[in-house]
Order: C-alpha cells, then sequence, then structure tokens
C-alpha cells in the first residue's frame, strides 16, 4: 500500500495517465518538483511501481477476438504446475495465465486474430500443454468493464 495520501495521489494520477512530465504531476498532485520526483523514485525503487506502458486497442492492431480458457491438469503436484506455468508464458497468444483454487487449475485470457485462428491456437497450442486433463473456452461478446488499473481509494 502507499505510504502516504500524496503517494495516493501520484499513482492515480500515473495511472490514468503515465506520459505525464515531473512537472505536470507535481502540479496536479499538490508538490513541488522535487520531493514528487523523489517520491515517484521511491515509489519505482519500492516495486510499487513496476513499469510504464501504452494500453494498445487490440482491435486496432487485428486482435478481434478475446478469450478466456479455464484448464484443469491431471496432476496437482508442485513441480507439473510449474511445468505447465513455464510453458504458458512461452505463448504470446496467451496475454495473462493465473492459478486458481476452485474446480480449474488455471485460467488463461488469450487473444486472437479471429476464430478460426483461435481455434488453431486452442487445439495445436494449448492442447499440447503438458498434463491437460480438461480445458474450456469462453468467448467474449463484448468488454463492459475492460481492466483499467487497480482501485486506489483514498
Amino acid at each position: 500500500m502507499p505510504h502516504s495520501p500524496a503517494d495516493t495521489r501520484i499513482l492515480k494520477a500515473l495511472q490514468e495517465d503515465g506520459r505525464l512530465t515531473n512537472q505536470a504531476l507535481a502540479e496536479e498532485v499538490g508538490l513541488s518538483t522535487s520531493p514528487c520526483w523523489r517520491k515517484v523514485r521511491q515509489l519505482e525503487d519500492s516495486g510499487v511501481i513496476e513499469g510504464y506502458s501504452a494500453r494498445i486497442n487490440r482491435r486496432a492492431i487485428g486482435l478481434g477476438v478475446l478469450a478466456f480458457i479455464r484448464v484443469k491438469i491431471d496432476s496437482h503436484s508442485e513441480e507439473e504446475s510449474e511445468l505447465f506455468a513455464r510453458q504458458v508464458q512461452t505463448l504470446e497468444s496467451v496475454v495473462a495465465c493465473y492459478s486458481l483454487a476452485g474446480d480449474a487449475d488455471f485460467l488463461l485470457q488469450v487473444v486472437a486474430k479471429d476464430l478460426d485462428h483461435y481455434a488453431d491456437f486452442a487445439m495445436d497450442e494449448i492442447r499440447r500443454l503438458p498434463r491437460i486433463k480438461e480445458m474450456q473456452s469462453s468467448m467474449v461478446l463484448r468488454e463492459i468493464k475492460p481492466f483499467d488499473g487497480y482501485p486506489l481509494g483514498q
């Protein structure tokens, strides 16, 4: 958690616009430039801020399909789970992967150009991962509230 209300204001501002200059950020959060710069550096050094990136519209770059795949694996040993996780990390179309508690072991978020490409990926790549017992795809019909940052209530 941020250590001060100023940290929270900085995080909110940067989460909304990571391209803010230090001057603009300082003005927005009510600090002078030097203390603002120091606070940002502390947040970066402590790992609260992990990096900066641009939000890209997946459709604009030709990725029309967004899907989630729930995966069950045969074994629940730590070694098998780690092997699965390492191999998933090599798959470019998997944009996020989560280890789950419950009736599935993993949840994969996948993008593809179209349904044909998705089907090929699911059958040729996902099905070939080690120890797959079951997989279930859910296609996203419409993004109601895509991820847009973490809640940073004050």
